[in-house]
């Protein structure tokens, strides 16, 4: 296959991915990673179907989180690909009765593997670079609790906080982008892409 359409066949993967995540159309979120597929983000780390289910049970609830991609980089050999994709994740949230909109800024990592002519996400990791919190009506005050806050990296602290007040678990130690396991991932991937050579 033509590489330039191997890439446009990945880059549509991510984009539906959002879309769908997104707009509740968990159906076709499935198919964006292949059977075995894991992911990591601040309040999930497992197999992908399980964080459709937690996903679909956090929609039928009325949770309001959004992402937004910008530019994506490829690495392709042979039937796997290494993907960085720049995002935000934009959320709207309750915090001790005010109003919030967080936004956080990274990329998602992932680990592509063509399986049977079809391009699907195997492993996918987020990598976060900052984050930050403002009332929904200007002007209002937040009051938050600083031990809390203290407890995550300035790369997701905001988000990390409003998911935690809201029952959720978040690891303290996921990567951000200076945290030395970017290394180890970057080897990974490296190891993963050099390994699909046809």
């Amino acid at each position: 296959m033509d590489p330039i359409l191997e890439r446009l066949a990945i880059r549509e993967v991510v984009d539906n991915w959002a879309l769908w995540r997104d707009t509740g159309q968990f159906d076709l979120l499935r198919s964006t990673f292949h059977e075995d597929g894991v992911f990591r983000a601040t309040w999930f780390n497992g197999p992908f179907s399980q964080f459709l289910v937690a996903s679909e049970a956090a929609w039928k609830r009325g949770g309001r989180s959004m992402h937004v991609l910008g530019g994506c980089s490829i690495e392709l050999k042979g039937h796997r690909a290494r993907v960085q994709t720049k995002m935000e994740i934009v959320v709207r949230a309750l915090v001790d009765g005010v109003e919030v909109d967080v936004n956080c800024y990274g990329r998602f990592f992932d680990f592509f593997e063509r399986r049977d002519g079809r391009w699907a996400i195997v492993r996918r990791v987020c990598i976060y670079d900052k984050s930050c919190m403002a009332p929904a009506l200007p002007g209002t005050e937040i009051k938050l609790d600083p031990a809390l806050l203290d407890r995550f990296p300035e790369g997701y602290r905001y988000l990390a906080y409003v998911q935690s007040r809201n029952g959720a678990t978040v690891d303290p130690d996921l990567l951000t982008t200076r945290h030395p396991g970017v290394e180890q991932l970057y080897a990974e991937a490296r190891a993963w892409v050099d390994a699909g050579v046809e």
